[in-house]
């Protein structure tokens, strides 16, 4: 079918995997592949109930793959597509895979329970899945992202995120645009932010490399890990440890079951109160010496543990009693004249003041970050582009319902 500047390509499918390729021609071509089995009764009747219709308007080439309501038996589609590269494109299918190359224009791929695998999108792009995996190798503006279950892999998003899953792994080399990644209970892996940040996971690990503006964190059970931070930063997580390696601004951390160790640097801009909290955890803080800072720190079970003080520091430590009866321990100071508070808080644990080595420092950074860029690197071999066979998502349709099973 010929196509003309502006167009969207719209498919929708009852069932199939559908395989999307470009090309520098104006026209659209298709073609489907149909697998059934030749011993079940009225095979041959059953491939012929499987139609695909198309229709052109102004705005639009629309696809229509079905079966029909009547049909019994089992049935595989895959639908090939090849359009213009510049084109808009929209894909539903009722069961079975999306694969599709390098689109300029805006991208919707939808699937009942299928994986969707994309290259680069030029457009803004919307990808939805029942349950399966979401590869997206770079997404030039906003890129929106939901899956029932399955983890959710991408190289580049130059604009927003929204990124979302029941229960997988999220993993994301860069986001340029603010961002808000939630799982029910996998990890979330992040290289590079470079705007506001909200993650949350229902029950695992939250790490991230340098994140260039407000981060906003909390895990039910997982552990937190900064890099780098240049913006106010409130992480939470209800078991596990945080650490973060290079602090600049304000930050507040609190963890239930789990322990905090902070890095801070000079000159910071530290805008706004700083807090760290634990509940049974030591907290470990290192400070520059010649870094400007009000230290306001508790351990409330002073029988049990202690404060720890570098001699650099002067603090002056004292004793009392809370309200539920425990000996406290408290340090406080201003070093350097004062500056913005840090207030360290801990209920079974130790607090641990380090004169900061900047040497260890530069070293741990590097560290953390390279061990960040090997994960990355694995995320990008998954990325690179490759002949991609559509196995065991089979678009398989039974008794005529048009469901779809997927691997």
């Amino acid at each position: 079918m010929p196509t003309h500047e502006g167009q969207r390509i719209r498919l929708s499918a009852d069932l199939g995997n559908v395989v999307v390729r470009t090309q520098n021609s104006g026209k659209v071509d298709y073609r489907v592949h149909l697998e059934t089995d030749a011993s079940q009764k009225d095979a041959q009747q059953l491939l012929k109930s499987f139609t695909v219709t198309s229709r052109e308007t102004s705005d639009e080439v629309y696809l229509k793959a079905q079966t029909s309501a009547h049909s019994t038996g089992r049935l595989w589609a895959t639908l090939y597509l090849n359009i213009p590269k510049s084109a808009s494109l929209d894909v539903s299918t009722g069961g079975g895979n999306i694969d599709a190359g390098e689109i300029d224009g805006r991208v919707t791929l939808s699937t009942a329970g299928g994986n969707i695998t994309a290259s680069d999108i030029g457009g803004p792009a919307r990808l939805d899945s029942g349950g399966g995996n979401i590869v997206a190798r770079s997404a030039a503006g906003e890129l929106i992202a939901n899956t029932g279950g399955g983890h959710i892999t991408v190289g580049s998003i130059g604009g927003n995120a929204m990124l979302r899953t029941g229960g997988g792994h999220i993993r994301v080399t860069s986001i340029q645009g603010t961002a808000h990644l939630e799982t029910g209970g996998g990890n979330i892996t992040l290289e590079h932010s470079g705007a506001e940040l909200a993650a949350e996971t229902g029950g695992g690990e939250i790490e991230i490399g340098e994140a260039a503006g407000l981060v906003r964190a909390r895990t039910g059970g997982g552990g937190i890990r900064v890099v780098r931070m240049f913006g106010p930063t409130d992480l939470e997580t209800s078991g596990g440890s945080i650490y973060l390696t290079q602090i600049d601004s304000a930050v507040k951390a609190s963890t239930s079951d789990g322990g905090i160790t902070a890095w801070f640097v000079a000159p910071a801009k530290l805008p706004g109160i700083s807090e760290l909290q634990c509940s049974s955890g030591d907290i470990v803080v290192h400070l520059p010496r010649e870094l400007p800072i009000t230290i306001d720190a508790q351990v409330q079970r002073g029988d049990e543990h202690r404060v720890i003080v570098d001699p650099a520091f002067p603090l002056k430590v004292s004793y009392g009693d809370s309200p539920k009866g425990d000996r406290t321990v408290r340090a406080e100071g201003a070093l350097n004249g004062g500056g913005e508070i840090l207030r360290l808080r801990t209920v079974a644990g130790n607090i641990q003041f380090v004169l900061s080595d900047m040497d260890k420092q530069s070293q741990i950074y590097k560290q953390q970050m390279s061990k960040l860029q090997q994960q990355m690197d694995q995320v990008q071999k998954m990325l690179q582009p490759q002949s991609r066979v559509l196995e065991g998502a089979s678009g398989e349709s039974q008794q005529g319902t048009g469901e779809g099973s997927h691997p």
